[in-house]
């Protein structure tokens, strides 16, 4: 295959490039075999993407010959070869790395995860007469021993007191997503390869769905290098996947994400996982993290994204002014985001429900949550999807003079809101004029309205023209349900903010009861259960 080799753009100035060194390391991993499928026993011929990683991380040296890069995150969907690779780099720096008493470990989640490199780069290992001159294997200790230079390749259980001590010159650490917290990350990598000159310490895993773990924070680092919002010049990146703005319906981005699409993988396996992802939302989140390395949640949501994107069509603005609407307020403690939606009920027959969101935020902390959660509030604002108040919490009088002002645009009929510490902005409220209505957050007033609106967006007759932070929101909604099968929207167990949709509900809500009828649709058909 053909590869044209392009040192890495974070290569430092003072750096270069050591072809024989990079050489030296392709040549030994393709003097290896792969152990796996129809590849099983033929030479390890490296896919670019793989020769790129290998070239970067082994050639690119400082001025006194020793490798830029001490660490390395490659973060790639399943199934593209990552553990083949993986163990060949382990064995390259058990036996060519030139370590003496080299301590190359394996780590996982458990012992069994990292057992499975280890058992890859064993039978490579028996597969090559020339290591196996020099080497033992200790099946059940899970250790292969290199009497040439004193060195080991040892696969670590997941119990962290036993770990303080190593001397580490390489580690082998996979689906470090899997990590239920940093512990074993700490005693492995901060301070463990001091006594080395240099350690490598090579990470490498699938995306995860849990953003409160070490893994989320190295693949921050990494889009944060590669972006260039950060510098570290140890620090090698590499992600396969899809970029929010991305098309995850499209079979051009799946080549994207998985590069060795067509040679590891075939292309009719991920077109049959689509098509499951497609029939549930459990199964979109599978395809989503392990097929197009997506960053995910842990649970499933509300409303997947192929039906939310059911109601991307553009909204007519200037149609909108003087119509009646009914608005949904969900406020905010004062430092968090406050949300109103107006929903336009269908004029005729055959009409979509058209949702038009509003949020606010502290201008004074807008950069500090940025940070912090990783969320794009700061381009929402500039995109004019986001209001700010002055200050560093809301300032609620702001937010009434701007409900006023709407109220002169739109007809706005009645506005539900949460009872919960609303008191002195309704009586503003009410004294403008408006009609504001109390709502609760429990199963008996949610769970109607909740199902009524999955059921609109589901039939395509939700109209919200895009809006970023309502869709950011809607992917966030987590559902509870009671035995009697009454749902409703939790914000506990919800990945981020809800309020957008949470607001809209109850707007929804205010337009079915009020929709020309003495009773309500849910009094007509009862309460649907799916």
């Amino acid at each position: 295959m053909c590869f044209e080799y392009k040192p890495t753009e974070y290569m430092l100035p003072s750096s270069h490039y050591d072809s024989a060194k990079a050489d030296r390391a392709v040549a030994f991993i393709s003097n290896l075999k792969h152990t796996k499928g129809k590849w099983a026993g033929k030479p390890f011929e490296l896919l670019p993407w793989q020769e790129q990683i290998i070239r970067d991380i082994f050639g690119i040296v400082k001025p006194n010959g020793k490798r830029q890069f001490l660490q390395a995150y490659v973060e790639i969907p399943k199934k593209n070869g990552k553990s083949e690779l993986a163990a060949a780099i382990a064995l390259y720096l058990l036996y060519a790395d030139g370590e003496a008493s080299a301590e190359v470990y394996g780590a996982a989640a458990d012992r069994q995860q990292a057992s499975i490199v280890f058992d890859v780069a064993k039978q490579m290992a028996e597969m090559s007469p020339a290591l196996m001159k020099r080497s033992k294997i200790m099946t059940a200790q899970k250790r292969l021993v290199n009497y040439s230079n004193a060195g080991f390749y040892q696969v670590l259980s997941a119990e962290v007191g036993t770990k303080h001590g190593l001397n580490v010159s390489g580690l082998i650490f996979d689906e470090i997503h899997a990590q239920p917290n940093r512990k074993l990350y700490d005693v492995l990598t901060k301070g463990s390869g001091d006594a080395r000159e240099q350690p490598f310490f090579f990470y490498i895993t699938t995306a995860g769905n849990d953003r409160n773990t070490i893994c989320y924070e190295l693949h921050r680092k990494a889009q944060d290098i590669m972006k260039g919002r950060k510098a570290d010049p140890t620090f090698y990146p590499v992600i396969y996947g899809l970029e929010d703005s991305d098309d995850w319906n499209d079979e051009n981005n799946w080549y994207k994400a998985n590069p060795s699409l067509g040679y590891t993988i075939g292309i009719e396996r991920v077109r049959e996982s689509y098509r499951n992802a497609l029939e549930s939302p459990a199964e979109e989140n599978v395809f989503k993290q392990l097929r197009l390395n997506i960053w995910t949640s842990s649970t499933v949501v509300w409303i997947p994204e192929h039906v939310y994107e059911q109601g991307n069509r553009p909204i007519d603005f200037e149609s909108l002014k003087g119509r009646l609407c009914y608005g949904g307020l969900d406020l905010s403690s004062t430092s968090d985001i406050t949300a109103l939606v107006l929903i336009f009920p269908p004029e005729k027959e055959g009409d979509n429900y058209i949702i038009l969101p509003f949020f606010w935020l502290p201008e004074d902390t807008l950069e500090l949550r940025c940070r912090r959660d990783h969320v794009l509030y700061d381009v929402w604002k500039r995109l004019g999807y986001i209001n700010t108040t002055e200050g560093n919490v809301i300032h609620y009088g702001f937010i009434e003079k701007y409900i006023e002002e709407l109220g002169k645009i739109y007809n706005i009929k009645e506005i539900a809101f949460d009872r919960w510490g609303a008191t002195q902005m309704v009586q503003n409220l009410e004294g403008m004029g408006f009609t504001v209505v109390p709502f609760g957050q429990g199963y008996k007033d949610m769970s109607p309205p909740s199902k009524e609106f999955y059921k609109l967006m589901m039939e395509g007759k939700m109209t919200h023209g895009g809006n970023p932070v309502l869709k950011w929101m809607a992917q966030n909604v987590v559902i509870r349900q009671d035995p009697a099968g009454n749902i409703k929207l939790d914000k506990e167990k919800s990945t981020e903010k809800i309020d957008g949709i949470v607001a809209a509900v109850m707007a929804l809500d205010r337009c079915i009861r009020n929709a020309g009828r003495t009773g309500s649709v849910y009094d007509e058909r009862g309460i649907l259960f799916f």
